[in-house]
């Protein structure tokens, strides 16, 4: 009965020590880092981290999430097309034999986010703050009337923050450059889609142009396919936000649905509104040329070797 006891005593023993070192060894697979995207080719993006680049591997099984709350008790589920370059994330995964790390999640703030698709659209982040300054030098200048013996010292003022108005711009235009940079791609094919006034439904002439583009895009080697959707100014800001945003999404769901892309290759900065308008909103032409998605099939220049 003794050797039986002990018998048994070992075998618990074994088992414990087997489930604590699997379990050791499964914790040490799993990594996490945290860093800005600076770059998409394909499935994979590369995350600038403290320590250096780190190739990130996109599957269907990646879950993007945006988290919310001061211990991110609140998640939101998001498409893989908001990891953009310029947005700071949390990748948690495994490595492969590659050295790449395969995302299960990616985590990221909605206000990280906005920042990122406001430097894909060239609108500067600080546009509320330059509006708040302008409105200063408005005040100040009604002063002025009142108080002559004040203005040289409000014109400094006024001249002090024309300054920090253009270091903002500079800032801007700086990560601009580092994230957002066409220059940083080949551009192997491009179609432009236009829409009639406050609709966001493609027109059927436009669907085999978004076939062609995609059978070609198949043939690049590590290509994603860019997605910019844009309004006139005519209406309202909100209005024409909602509008971009409406035929950016109709566009990528074609190209996914109809056009056999995966969305871990596409890279849709999101809705750019009125931003970079390419005629001029005072006759019907010209608002017609602005209601437009831009599609383009990129290869980063990295894996082109050029």
């Amino acid at each position: 009965m003794t050797t039986n006891c002990q018998r048994s005593i070992t075998t618990a023993l074994s088992l414990s020590l087997f489930v604590l070192t699997f379990g050791a060894i499964a914790t040490a697979q799993s990594t996490k880092v945290q860093g800005v995207i600076n770059s998409r080719s394909g499935s994979t993006m590369t995350v600038q981290t403290d320590s250096g680049n780190v190739t990130v591997v996109l599957s269907s099984d990646t879950q993007a999430e945006d988290v919310q709350g001061i211990f991110h008790a609140r998640k939101k589920e998001m498409a893989l097309t908001t990891l953009v370059p310029g947005l700071a994330v949390e990748v948690n995964g495994t490595y492969n034999a590659q050295n790449q790390l395969v995302a299960d999640t990616v985590k990221f703030n909605g206000s990280s986010l906005k920042t990122a698709t406001d430097i894909q659209a060239g609108v500067a982040p600080v546009e509320q703050q330059t509006q708040q300054q302008q409105q200063e030098i408005t005040q100040q200048q009604a002063q002025l009337q009142q108080q002559q013996q004040q203005l040289q010292a409000e014109q400094q003022e006024q001249a002090a923050q024309a300054a920090k108005i253009a270091a903002n711009k500079a800032a801007i235009a700086a990560v601009n450059k580092r994230f957002g940079e066409l220059g940083e791609y080949n551009i192997w094919d491009e179609v432009t889609i236009y829409f009639a006034n406050g609709q966001v439904k493609i027109d059927p002439q436009y669907e085999p142009k978004l076939q062609n583009l995609a059978e070609k895009a198949l043939t690049v080697t590590g290509y994603v396919i860019q997605v910019q959707g844009y309004a006139s100014k005519v209406g309202s800001a909100a209005l024409n936000q909602r509008l971009s945003q409406e035929r950016d999404t109709n566009v990528i769901d074609y190209l996914e649905q109809d056009c056999h892309i995966p969305l871990t290759n596409v890279l849709a900065p999101g809705a750019m509104g009125t931003s970079q308008q390419v005629d001029s909103d005072a006759t019907a032409e010209g608002q017609a040329e602005n209601r437009r998605v831009v599609v383009r099939v990129l290869q980063n220049k990295g894996v082109a070797g050029t």
